[in-house]
């Protein structure tokens, strides 16, 4: 039906033997990718000013990026499927390299809004092959919980480490910098593909659900242009509920089509076990609740505590730790033993207590006593679980379904961030609001009418905005535990319990053997 990667058989001992530097190579790739979502948060100020474009138009440089990315990943993920894993990460590297010097070169704003959105469309071609190489390579279970925790250690602290790299190089070198330092990352990528990764050999002509790529990359495209215009704008603007509507409307439409498309481009068997959805469902839910450890205390070591960008970044770095030690815990020493159901129950519980520990913090309080703690647990419950369902999502999946199963799980982060992005954005605007009007009609501590006071009551204000936003983020951490947890098998991953699988016409079939999937 569709080209598929198909390795030589005398060629396995050798590919065996260069696994770790193949997980090297997509790790590269995929810290990339993740880097770019946050990388140029830091950055944009100093692009603002060096370009010349307006409040309003600052927020497309990263919108752009995040539109052409969520609207095309199960296309991305597709084509990897059909045209091969190794040309299509090959032609995401050059394609995201060539964007960022653009971007890095650009004399005007549309200039650079345009290469933010082609490494979107570039990046929606990589990172799914990223993820699938590594589900096909790494078939041993002891084996693949370690390349995942590494993995998902990189999904989850990536944006956090785009913070910490936007900030220095902003501040040692210019923004321009946030957009050339990709070309470093792809030269080393594209030099181990071209090394490490083996051709395919065609098997049969490449088929594509061309009814389906049109509906779902138009649904992404509304709901992510949705949530972020609700962010800018409010919930209640005609173009925020016109496009969440017909987001809606497109993504039924997309799914009843998957269950009569004769090659669907999401088969209903990768989506409807249990294990794998409710993977989804958790990477979903935890990129909605991460955007409020990011955003918010961001701001709040920047505007409040008066950090400079790269400071803040270096302020992340202890939660960079818990998360990629507990990664390494829970996808090589617990998942084999207990399997997802557990991690990612207690580990958004324990992300939801670290939030909920955040909301201690106040105008005058320092990192150490009120930071430090909440985001070293926050870390630690995020590595129990990131790594857990990016290991499970995948699981199981047939080799040419590989792909489209890594897609999802990256359009679950997606469009799971513009969700956090906008809720959570305005649920602190409204708090600030609230806080400030309850001062002037003199219903908290008195009507504020000195300059000082006004900065206070404003810095005060500001806070209870955050503190609010940290508890919502708890609150989604915690019903994402119990309903993701809930949702999940008990036990170890093991193909038996994956192994009979409905077909994209609701029957079932048994999965055939392969050197690549868990035995």
């Amino acid at each position: 039906m569709a080209s598929q990667d198909q390795e030589p058989t005398g060629a396995a001992g050798r590919e065996d033997s260069r696994r770790w530097l193949v997980l090297a190579l997509v790790g590269t790739a995929q810290l990339m990718i993740v880097l770019d979502l946050t990388v140029m948060n830091i950055a944009l100020p100093s692009a603002q000013h060096a370009l010349s474009f307006s409040n309003a138009d600052r927020q497309w440089v990263i919108t752009a990026y995040a539109l052409a990315f969520g609207s095309l990943l199960l296309f991305g993920g597709r084509l990897g499927d059909l045209f091969g894993r190794r040309l299509t990460f090959i032609t995401g590297l050059i394609g995201f390299s060539v964007a960022s010097a653009v971007g890095g070169a650009s004399v005007n704003f549309a200039m650079l809004v345009t290469a933010r959105a082609c490494q979107g469309v570039f990046g929606a071609l990589l990172a799914p092959a990223a993820l699938s190489i590594l589900t096909v390579t790494f078939s041993d279970p002891k084996e693949r919980g370690k390349a995942f925790a590494v993995f998902g250690a990189i999904v989850g602290a990536g944006g956090l480490l785009g913070l910490l790299v936007g900030g220095a190089l902003t501040q040692y070198l210019n923004w321009r910098w946030c957009l050339y330092v990709n070309l470093l990352f792809a030269a080393v990528a594209l030099a181990g593909a071209l090394t490490l990764l083996p051709r395919q050999r065609e098997r049969g002509a490449a088929r594509l659900d061309i009814t389906g790529v049109a509906s779902v990359s138009a649904a992404m495209f509304c709901l992510v242009y949705g949530f972020s215009n609700a962010a800018t704008h409010s919930w209640h603007a005609r173009s925020t509920l016109a496009f969440l509507a017909a987001g809606v409307v497109l993504l039924a439409f997309f799914g009843f089509w998957q269950t009569r498309a004769r090659y669907p481009l999401l088969p209903p068997r990768v989506v409807v076990d249990r294990n794998r959805g409710g993977s989804y469902l958790t990477i979903l839910v935890a990129g909605a609740a991460m955007f409020g450890i990011f955003l918010f205390l961001t701001y709040y070591l920047q505007t409040t505590l008066h950090y400079t960008p790269l400071k803040t970044g270096l302020a992340f770095l202890p939660m960079i730790a818990m998360l990629a030690s507990f990664a390494q815990l829970s996808n090589i020493v617990l998942m084999p033993r207990i399997g997802p159901k557990a991690l990612v129950g207690i580990g958004m519980l324990v992300a939801a207590s670290g939030m909920a520990w955040l909301t201690r913090i106040g105008v005058h309080t320092g990192y150490a006593s009120a930071v430090l703690g909440p985001i070293m647990l926050a870390g630690a419950g995020l590595g129990l679980a990131i790594p857990s369902a990016m290991n499970t999502g995948t699981f199981g999946v047939q080799p040419s379904d590989a792909g489209v199963a890594s897609a999802t799980l990256n359009t679950g982060q997606q469009v799971g961030g513009s969700i956090g992005t906008a809720l959570l954005n305005t649920i602190a605007t409204s708090a600030i609001a609230s806080y400030l009007t309850g001062l002037a009609a003199g219903g908290r501590a008195g009507r504020p009418t000195s300059p000082g006071a006004i900065q206070a009551a404003r810095a005060a204000a500001t806070v209870h905005g955050y503190t609010t936003a940290f508890w919502w983020t708890a609150a989604i951490f915690a019903a994402g535990g119990i309903i993701c947890g809930t949702i999940l098998r008990w036990g170890p991953l093991t193909r038996q319990a994956q192994g009979r699988q409905p077909d994209a016409h609701g029957t079932h079939a048994v999965l055939p053997a392969s050197p690549h999937a868990e035995n």
